[in-house]
């Protein structure tokens, strides 16, 4: 694979058994993402962005699992590793946030201990070196007072705190790239905003890449420069930021962009998009997956097997029903 993309994701297929039988929740995906660059992975609840970024660093639980497809990091392919090459590589060049602090972090392990942990195994560091890279961290991730919070449980903190701890932890060996798994959930507005410029700084200063998985549109529109916008198990269309929002093209992508509160906006209600995601075992695997969800656009309009179209320059969607639907059915 080329060395121009430091992530490369190829016909990625993750399913998983229920009732002995093996159902995708991620469906044949391919993605890239540039070095230095943030690639915003967005959709509802339920559409497959979890899924796909645990996969990217295998830590679904095999038992159950099945990961098809590949995965190349800096040229090398993740899904041929061994397990103590695959560890190498996570927690020191690629670095995972997750969306809840409290459960992600050793509840008996005190905070400077979790960040030490990370160094003894991808580094040559002291101990007395490793305490001192900790303590930076606290300080970079913006904790007031990193040496109070080094010897504090996970428990001790707030949730603000408890993300900073963790992102702590994740940049700890200034990886490559981050996946952030919405990393704001349950937090407050004001420390949202909080937590996500220090994400972007931090993007900016080491030159690393960051694949940020959000619901939050406004989140996207303010740090990403790619967006993918996945659906089903399928990434349904992907553009720069700045064409997603210029010109959304997939039902689906409208239909969320339509579902976003506007103060420019004189309607009372806001618009719902029709139905729910389906459940694994009821996911339709051929055809447009968001058929049924836009009842009110012709069935002939849609693909039997779609395919991806380029509409500009690195602007794909994927279906032909982009060219006909129609929002104002909703």
């Amino acid at each position: 694979m080329t060395q121009e993309y430091l992530l490369q994701v190829r016909n990625l297929r993750t399913s998983f058994r229920i009732a002995g039988t093996y159902h995708a929740a991620v469906d044949g995906v391919n993605l890239d993402v540039s070095k230095n660059e943030v690639l915003a992975l967005v959709g509802e609840s339920g559409c497959g962005k979890s899924a796909m970024a645990l996969s990217l660093t295998r830590l679904h639980n095999m038992n159950y699992t099945s990961i098809e497809g590949e995965i190349f990091f800096n040229g090398n392919d993740l899904l041929s590793m061994t397990l103590p090459e695959l560890n190498k590589v996570r927690g020191g060049r690629i670095g995972m946030i997750f969306q809840d602090s409290l459960t992600a972090m050793n509840p008996l392990s005190r905070v400077g201990a979790q960040i030490e942990e990370v160094l003894t195994y991808h580094t040559q560091l002291s101990m007395s070196e490793k305490k001192e890279r900790a303590l930076e961290l606290l300080n970079k991730v913006g904790i007031f007072n990193p040496a109070l919070t080094y010897n504090q449980f996970p428990h001790e903190l707030s949730g603000g705190m408890r993300q900073r701890a963790m992102i702590a932890t994740a940049i700890a060996c200034s990886p490559d790239l981050i996946i952030a798994d919405e990393p704001t959930t349950a937090l407050d507005v004001t420390i949202q905003a909080q937590i996500l410029d220090l994400l972007d700084d931090l993007r900016m200063n080491t030159g690393g890449s960051m694949i940020l998985i959000t619901h939050d549109l406004g989140v996207v529109a303010d740090i990403a420069d790619r967006v993918a916008v996945m659906y089903a198990g399928q990434i349904v269309e992907i553009a720069t930021v700045y064409d997603l929002f210029e010109n959304p093209l997939h039902p689906y992508t409208r239909s969320l962009m339509h579902s976003m509160p506007s103060a420019l906006s004189e309607e009372a209600r806001l618009h719902t998009i029709q139905g729910i995601v389906p459940s694994l075992q009821n996911l339709p695997r051929t055809g447009c997956r968001f058929a049924e969800r836009i009842p009110w656009h012709p069935a002939t309009m849609h693909e039997a097997e779609p395919t991806y179209h380029e509409v500009t320059p690195g602007h794909f969607v994927l279906c032909n029903c982009y060219k006909t639907f129609n929002l104002g059915g909703a």
